[in-house]
């Protein structure tokens, strides 16, 4: 049991290093939102970095993105191999393998009127094209004439800037929704030309076949415009309705019509909502109640420079930092924002309610790195994170696995369980601790509905609510049987470590018996370990192995898993033989191929390595993976799907030279760190401080580690704790071009 006291407070922002400043360029300067937006991968049957070049406030509600394809699940709105724009998109996608909802898009157009995509479509080059997060503008081509469209946005609200050319009939047409046929899905658009305003809802939920529908459901959108319509009507599917100013319908939308001169530019205000059109409106009165496309661009701007330079770089190259602030981008746009000015509406129980909410988890992927991030750069967000975990507990009857915006049961483990006891564990408690306990208990002891009469298959549609599915045998077995639930080998491993979490918090907060008994569950694991292949496998009811030892994984292979109990590194090494046995076993595991950086179930395994004797051999490794061989300064620049920021908080951690391994405790591992140089902005107690990570003698040669002093005093263990952290003022590495020092 871990015991802190502390709290964090809200951050203040600092200036970056003056030595490293050139020519006024910040932080917000180096970021590339292109990185990451290619649908292919590194290598063939690789994917993509599934982000876009979204412009929006940090952990904004609503992301403003130009959209060159279809918005479905298995394809994000904007793909950087396109070629044409079709819109400019009002999108709550977070990541490419879960859904669009409630969205909204405005397409610029010259000439004859086209509404359906594929028609309205206009050729770019990437060329003319410029991106950042609070600003993006693109030149597109019709018939020899240039149409320009720009994005700059807040968190819930945008300005879309349109620069047309001399035209007779230049057109903006609204996409208010474009629903599957065979859903329930009705939208709504309202033209008031003497108001010179679009309004609507889109109840369109991509992912609402995978548990239900939400009668209450609505995206509602508020467009407004500076300039007269002299044209303007509806349309649904192909048909064009001149004059109409109401519609209805799964594929359909509304247009105006103007003339313009040379270079003329016509404004779009958009708003959205989940709560209401008045909601909208109050939205876009807080965020954009002018037409300076310029001052919002700016103001979102400063919010980025603010949050960015939480974390400063030094002695870095210009591509490095681009990288790396980058990747700072990419962990700060998820979880979203859900709640609107004090109110929000849940997709848990379909109703309005007052308080603070986010949405769109990605919690399978984030709980390794991306949340502990958040407790060193976003501190003031923490707590309402948890909160809004706990609201849906009690909306919904579960913590979901993977929101979008509702159950979607959508991966496996319950990884709530981390967020929640890691937070606690490193003092943030401002939530209601007990019933946030009673939410992850729920998780450990209650099997979900009609448990043992599934298979829990991935995105299997179900009518009953998510937990861990199969976990009736799990607690009756001690292990999930491949014979009766899907992915059985990698539920065990998973619900074992959310025992572990669930027992650090109970722990915490006294309940002794139930700290035992899930302490005891956290080594279950260790129940379909296979001595004679010194593999986890699986197993069936009847307690035999299974026939075929890949069974039974979720996104990989027996390797996958091999050494994927984080909680418990002693307990795997004493399984597989012991310090020499084990790191024979992890080394085969990156020599022969097995580690996949693309994917997150193995993004500890480097740094293993430090708890069976052998610490440099994490720093090579570190040094290897943080390179251009994962991350480079290019849109085809991370490999594998960036999983709402998942792949960019473990380069950022990497670099920086420590990693939380087993979150739900507050050790963080050594690695080694990649830049000369860091500064934190941290707040402590309420009082601002600053934690610098000093790397001496860095150079291509010099990757491996020779000592390690924490203001001044050398630390001889392999981990630095967040306690640590957050007490002192600088860690200092010694860098050497030795393997043979065997620090700590």
């Amino acid at each position: 049991m871990v015991k802190r006291k502390f709290v964090l407070f809200l951050l203040s922002a600092a200036a970056f290093f003056a030595s490293d400043v050139q020519g006024g360029r910040q932080a917000v300067d180096c970021v590339n939102p292109l990185i990451g937006t290619p649908f292919a991968g590194f290598e063939d049957g690789l994917e993509g970095g599934g982000t876009m070049p979204c412009v929006n406030a940090p952990f904004a509600m609503t992301n403003f993105v130009p959209q060159t394809c279809q918005n479905r699940i298995g394809r994000m709105p904007y793909v950087y191999e396109d070629d044409k724009i079709i819109g400019f998109l009002a999108t709550h996608q977070p990541t490419v393998w879960m859904g669009d909802y409630g969205y909204v898009s405005v397409m610029p157009q010259i000439g004859d009127l086209e509404v359906q995509q594929d028609r309205r479509a206009l050729p770019f080059s990437h060329e003319n094209e410029q991106s950042s997060p609070y600003r993006y503008s693109v030149e597109m081509q019709k018939a020899g004439k240039v149409i320009k469209g720009e994005i700059a946005a807040a968190s819930r609200c945008a300005l879309f800037r349109f620069t047309f050319p001399r035209s007779d009939k230049s057109h903006l047409v609204i996409q208010a929704i474009n629903a599957d046929k065979d859903k329930p899905f009705k939208g709504y658009v309202n033209i008031s030309p003497d108001k010179k305003e679009i309004v609507g809802y889109n109840p369109d939920q991509k992912c609402s076949h995978l548990v239900r529908t939400l009668k209450n459901f609505k995206g509602w959108f508020v467009i407004q415009f500076d300039k007269p319509f002299e044209t303007y009507g509806t349309w649904t599917d192909d048909q064009i309705k001149e004059g109409s100013t109401e519609e209805r319908g799964s594929c359909m939308g509304a247009y105006i019509t103007f003339p313009t001169s040379e270079k003329e530019q016509v404004n779009a205000r958009i708003a959205t909502s989940f709560i209401s059109l008045e909601q909208a409106r109050q939205n876009l009165e807080n965020e954009v109640p002018h037409w300076n496309f310029d001052k919002l661009s700016q103001s979102t701007r400063k919010l980025w420079q603010n949050n960015l330079s939480r974390i400063e770089v030094g002695g870095v190259s210009e591509e490095q930092k681009e990288i790396f602030y980058t990747a700072m981008f990419h962990t700060m746009l998820f979880p979203r924002e859900f709640s609107e000015y004090g109110r929000y509406y849940s997709a848990f129980d379909d109703k309005i309610h007052e308080g603070v909410s986010y949405n769109d988890f990605s919690l399978w992927d984030t709980f390794r790195a991306v949340h502990p991030l958040f407790h060193f750069i976003q501190p003031e967000r923490v707590n309402p994170m948890i909160q809004s975990l706990v609201q849906m507990y009690e909306q919904g009857g579960w913590i979901p696995k993977w929101p979008n915006p509702t159950y979607t049961n959508i991966m496996i483990g319950t990884h709530a369980d981390s967020v929640i006891a890691d937070a606690y564990i490193k003092g943030f408690r401002s939530y209601d601790v007990h019933k946030a306990y009673q939410a992850i208990r729920k998780n450990a002891f209650q099997p979900p509905d009609c448990d043992t009469k599934r298979g829990w298959g991935d995105r299997e549609e179900i009518p009953h609510y998510e937990a861990r599915g199969g976990s009736s045998y799990y607690n009756s077995l001690g292990y999930v049987p491949f014979d009766r639930t899907q992915e059985s080998v990698s539920r065990t491993v998973e619900f074992s470590y959310g025992d572990f979490c669930a027992a650090q918090m109970a722990g915490e907060l006294g309940k002794n018996d139930e700290y035992r008994r899930l302490m005891r569950r956290s080594s279950n694991y260790k129940n379909l370990y296979n001595p004679e292949t010194g593999f986890l496998a699986p197993r069936l009811f009847n307690g035999e192995w299974a026939g075929h030892p890949n069974w039974g994984f979720t996104e990989g292979s027996p390797w996958t898993y091999r050494f994927g109990a984080m909680h418990d590194i002693e307990g795997m090494i004493e399984m597989m033989g012991g310090d020499e046995k084990f790191a024979a076993l992890l080394t085969k595991n990156f020599e022969d191929g097995h580690y996949r950086h693309d994917n997150e179930p193995g993004h500890h395994y480097i740094y293993l390595f430090n708890y069976c004797g052998k610490p440099w051999k994490t720093q090579q490794l570190v040094r290897k993976h943080t390179s251009e061989e994962n991350y480079r300064n290019v849109p085809l620049g991370i490999n594998g799907n960036d999983d709402c920021g998942q792949m960019s908080a473990w380069y950022i951690f990497s670099v920086m030279g420590f990693y939380p391994v087993s979150p739900g405790t507050d050790h963080f591992t050594f690695g080694a760190p990649q830049f000369p140089r860091f500064k934190l902005h941290l707040n402590h107690n309420g009082r601002p401080k600053t934690f610098e990570i000093i790397a001496r003698n860095l150079s291509d040669e010099n990757k491996y580690v020779r000592s390690i002093t924490l203001d001044g005093k050398t630390i001889n263990k392999p981990y630095i704790t967040y306690s640590q952290i957050m007490n002192s003022r600088r860690l200092v590495f010694e860098m050497t071009d030795s393997h043979e020092y065997k620090n700590r």
